[in-house]
């Protein structure tokens, strides 16, 4: 039975709403919390090494929790599995808020296993809702994921100064539950889907894993969230450390993100084009160098290199999201592709505020750290260039039961 045309532009229509608050809520929760660590920790009475666990917790989470996102959609529907993660979320922000130092970290890892789920499928929702807009989509998507990213950074502090750091967390849940509400009747028409459409046994091989490219694709996303999270973490007191004020700090993670809103929507258009892939690693890499050098030798001119590593990270981040979808046939090799790189990326990513906390407690002195930093764009440059291949994997290819690597075609 077909759907009428005014239908199907409605469907259509909500699953853009949908997909626009999802979006919305993938970053607030996360870089809404960095300006406000020294306040955590005193209010919680955190350790340095507690505190680089807080900061680190989200981040782990993320890797951790994007390994059951594709089983569970199979299982329950990619959209009630959103819908879930978006509840998830919801009672994670408002957890973290109450009076106890373990709702804090509790809430946090909810936090965090929500944005993870919604991370992994928000690929799969573009291929399977708007395969014929992957790439101006994925801008979209990136370009909101930045600009709440940014609000949330914004805000924190004067939030917290208002009606106090409790308030400026619990703040994030109304947008988070928003989106939950939004995502219920798409739950309910998934499941209503033909099951031809929501299940392909031939996706659930394990061909991914003999793929050199979804390998180099997850080795990148790790390495550039790396990168990313670990500025998010640190970056107010890198800078506060520099001579500039906690407000003024907070200030710089937001500009980042504001810089980066409209580069969420350019890369991933650019990006769909094959030719302009390598150019766009080359450049990312050269434009981060500078700013990590520039925050090390001049940290005088810090609002320079923080637009310099606002421009590199809000260029790197939506090309590894993009090349998810532009890498995948179908939506259901999206989400495993989405799955598998954001599970060992994020895990690799979690590495990068923990171990920067630990190692500037250690030396008591932030250069290290940024070296640190520094060193990973070399392997962060390479994968980028291994993952820019215009390739897709095609899973259920017979090579997996010849020990073959599955076979790539070229990506359209």
């Amino acid at each position: 039975m077909k759907t009428s045309p005014v239908l199907h532009r409605a469907a259509r229509l909500w699953a853009l709403v949908g997909l626009v608050l999802l979006a919305l809520n993938l970053r607030a929760g996360i870089t809404g919390v960095s300006p406000l660590l020294s306040q955590l920790q005193h209010a919680c009475h955190l350790t340095g090494a507690q505190l680089s666990v807080l900061a680190t917790l989200p981040v782990l989470c993320l890797g951790v929790f994007a390994s059951v996102a594709a089983p569970i959609a199979r299982r329950i529907g990619t959209e009630t599995t959103v819908a879930a993660a978006l509840t998830l979320l919801t009672a994670g922000v408002l957890m973290r808020a109450l009076p106890s130092p373990l709702l804090l970290f509790a809430g946090t890892v909810l936090t965090g296993a929500g944005i993870a789920l919604g991370n992994v499928l928000l690929p799969a929702v573009i291929k399977r809702h708007f395969a014929d807009r992957i790439g101006s989509l994925t801008g979209v998507a990136m370009m909101l994921m930045a600009a709440s990213g940014a609000v949330a950074a914004a805000l924190a502090v004067p939030l917290a100064d208002a009606a106090g750091w409790r308030i400026a967390l619990a703040a994030w849940a109304l947008p988070s539950l928003l989106a939950a509400l939004a995502w219920g009747p798409l739950a309910v028409r998934g499941h209503r889907r033909p099951a031809h459409e929501r299940s392909h046994r031939s996706d659930r091989s394990p061909s991914l894993l003999r793929s050199p490219l979804a390998w180099a694709v997850s080795a990148f996303l790790g390495l550039v969230s790396l990168l990313f999270y670990a500025l998010m973490a640190w970056l107010p007191e890198i800078m506060h450390a520099d001579g500039y004020d906690r407000a003024e700090a907070g200030m710089m993670v937001s500009v980042i993100q504001i810089i980066s809103i409209p580069l969420g929507f350019a890369v991933p258009v650019l990006a769909a084009r094959p030719a302009t892939r390598r150019p766009l690693i080359a450049g990312i890499a050269a434009t981060k160098a500078a700013g990590l050098l520039g925050l090390l030798l001049a940290p005088h001119a810090g609002w320079v290199w923080i637009c310099a590593l606002g421009v590199a990270t809000g260029s790197a981040f939506p090309l590894a999201f993009t090349l998810l979808g532009l890498h995948s046939p179908t939506p259901q090799v999206a989400a495993r592709l989405s799955g598998m790189a954001q599970t060992g990326g994020y895990l690799i990513a979690g590495a990068g505020p923990l171990v920067m906390g630990l190692l500037h407690a250690a030396t008591g002195t932030w250069s290290v750290p940024l070296l640190l930093l520094l060193a990973f764009l070399v392997p962060e440059t390479v994968s980028g260039l291994l993952a820019s291949r215009p390739a897709s994997v095609q899973p259920g290819d017979s090579a997996d039961t010849r020990g073959e690597l599955p076979r790539l075609q070229t990506a359209r």
